[in-house]
């Protein structure tokens, strides 16, 4: 099943409706929040639940403005109001500073030219982070970057161990290598999915194991500390056949600079 990476909570809730991934890191080790200092767990409230809930990952630009994965903020049950982030913080929905949402800005192109395509969204807050060693603006790779094909990248985030299983209560990092689009192309065109020049594809291929999962949307993969992707989408999660899919910041870093402001 292809899905974006967003939490189990938000895969039952929005299960009927829609089919976008949001993983947990798979086959990755427990990491503390000083390692990924720009990264920051998004929050929603359901009402009708009560509860609020990890369902995204998202990256720091400045003290106010973040970059995360549009289709985080594409959900039916979405709302600027209901939304929240925890900056700071090694482990899920405990601890950090918590700042509400002003408004998200996500890419005009998102979901056009085919599906999960410019997956890239800025948003606000309406207070201001406060920076420390455990909360840090984050660098994003330069507009035109590609990535080689087979280059160890890292994701970071607290989404599920396993395709729809728990989340990680501790923050995951997992180093996993670039695939070659045209092979992923290939293979996703199984499933009738478009891998475009927008999208970066990586896991262990043929092997499998290791990924970003539900709850990791719009976290980021790096390379060395800088940002140069954003988790977007993928077959369940860690599949061998199947490499998971993160948007390329660097077809989208004019326009993030742009209306980060």
């Amino acid at each position: 099943m292809k899905v974006s990476y967003l939490s189990l909570l938000g895969v039952l809730l929005i299960a009927a409706i829609s089919q976008a991934k949001s993983p947990f890191i798979v086959g990755g080790q427990d990491a503390a929040i000083e390692q990924y200092p720009s990264l920051v767990q998004i929050e929603f409230y359901f009402p009708w639940l009560g509860v609020w809930d990890q369902q995204c990952g998202g990256n720091i630009l400045t003290s106010y403005w973040l970059l995360t994965a549009a289709h985080c903020f594409n959900e039916w049950w979405y709302d600027p109001q209901n939304t929240r982030i925890r900056a700071g913080a090694t482990y899920r929905h405990t601890d950090g500073s918590v700042h509400y949402v002003d408004f998200e800005r996500n890419h005009p192109e998102y979901n056009k030219a085919s599906r999960f395509d410019s997956d890239v969204s800025v948003f606000k807050l309406l207070t201001p982070l406060v920076y420390s060693p455990s909360i840090q603006p984050g660098t994003i790779v330069n507009q035109g970057f590609v990535i080689p094909d087979n280059y160890p990248v890292v994701h970071a985030g607290w989404g599920t161990l396993t395709s729809s299983g728990p989340s990680s209560h501790v923050l995951q990092d997992v180093t996993i290598n670039t695939v070659n689009r045209a092979v992923c192309n290939s293979r996703y065109s199984n499933v009738n999915v478009v891998i475009n020049e927008n999208m970066i594809c990586a896991g262990l291929l043929d092997v499998g194991g290791r990924d970003a999962c539900q709850g990791d949307s719009g976290g980021p993969m790096y390379i060395g500390d800088v940002i140069v992707g954003i988790v977007s989408f993928g077959m369940g999660c860690a599949d061998p056949v199947y490499p998971g899919v993160s948007a390329a910041v660097g077809s989208f870093t004019d326009w993030i600079v742009a209306n980060a402001r």
